[in-house]
């Protein structure tokens, strides 16, 4: 059984992530961004692993803003708080590590979902680190330049 994030404690997550992060505004763009991913991660046709729900989750409030402020973190807190409502507490402490820069380049386009999908399935593994493969995946999508002699 999955656990899942009600509309209005994603709106209190967004309240305490912008008060105890450092400020921001508290202004909406458009809900219906926000309450679109907390619905479709729901269903099992689209995402029926607990692991493409957290990456759709994570994907999704970043790129659309329900918010003018505060979705890359927001992104960033909802992913654990939905970590931690299906019991990973495990991987929760290097998630919140890795996710800072992760969402940056997210946010920025540097990294694509599959990608996301990647990192989010190290931290769920339990994997101290990342492997040198994606590790290197990762150098190439946030350097957007390739390895290589000119």
């Amino acid at each position: 059984m999955i656990f899942y994030i009600t509309p209005e404690q994603a709106r209190q997550t967004h309240s305490k992530t912008i008060e105890y992060s450092g400020g921001g505004n508290y202004d909406v763009l458009n809900l219906g961004y926000l309450l679109s991913a907390l619905e479709l991660i729901q269903n099992d046709d689209y995402y029926p692993a607990f692991e493409d729900k957290l990456v759709h989750l994570i994907w999704s409030i970043n790129k659309n803003h329900a918010y003018s402020d505060g979705n890359k973190r927001l992104s960033i807190t909802l992913g654990v708080q939905f970590l931690s409502l299906n019991g990973y507490l495990f991987c929760i402490e290097r998630f919140l590590h890795e996710m800072e820069n992760i969402s940056y380049h997210l946010a920025a386009g540097h990294i694509n979902k599959e990608l996301l999908a990647e990192l989010i399935h190290s931290f769920l593994m339990n994997e101290e680190d990342f492997c040198e493969e994606l590790k290197l995946k990762l150098l190439l999508a946030i350097s957007n330049q390739e390895i290589g002699f000119d």
